[in-house]
């Protein structure tokens, strides 16, 4: 059976004369990217050992809200960023940069800011938490399919015609339009290169 791609109220996997519905939007869609949902800082820098790790971070509890704003759809991502420390000693104060980036086409960042997640352990506690905000702005647009491929993803089709088992995405032109007008929200730690190899090898 084809895939349908098209916007409207109907239940993304309804299966309907034609086709099966998937709903598609021109809100950015919210992640994290594998290996930048965690960081660990180690005390003394540079060492890997198990008994040299000084803070543990995590992003958890993603959401994502979508809004037209003119021209443009704005996607603002909030997240928690939970972090444990070795030693509940004094007051600390440990500041994390993350990323927050719009993807287009899954493999071209077309925008990208650094912040930083201020996490406050208070004296004697291991404990320490905040709730960070991003926001991105994509072109309405830049989004959206071209009426062509419309045209392609959303035309009926029937057992026994010849094309009805053909997916329209096979043609490379309709594959590198739904590319080009899908956009990604990406959020997570802003990792250093050994950071990336130590969450890909531990």
């Amino acid at each position: 059976m084809a895939l349908t791609v098209l916007s409207g109220c109907r239940t993304r996997g309804d299966f309907v004369d034609g086709g099966v519905y998937a709903i598609r939007s021109s809100c950015p869609i919210a992640a994290v990217p594998a290996g930048t949902g965690d960081v660990t800082l180690f005390n003394p820098a540079g060492s890997t050992d198990s008994t040299a790790i000084d803070v543990t971070a995590a992003i958890s509890d993603v959401r994502a809200v979508c809004q037209e704003a003119g021209a443009d759809m704005v996607s603002t991502v909030t997240f928690t960023v939970t972090a444990l420390r070795r030693d509940a000693g004094p007051a600390r104060q440990v500041v994390l940069p993350y990323f927050d980036v719009a993807l287009q086409g899954g493999s071209r960042i077309v925008a990208k800011r650094v912040g930083q997640a201020v996490i406050n352990f208070p004296a004697g506690s291991l404990h320490g938490w905040t709730r960070v905000q991003a926001s991105i702005r994509v072109n309405r647009a830049a989004a959206t399919l071209p009426a062509n491929v419309r045209a392609i993803l959303t035309r009926p089709r029937k057992a026994g015609d010849t094309q009805a088992a053909v997916d329209p995405l096979a043609d490379p032109g309709v594959r590198a339009a739904v590319a080009n007008a899908t956009f990604e929200h990406l959020v997570g730690f802003q990792l250093t290169q050994d950071q990336l190899r130590y969450n890909a090898t531990r």
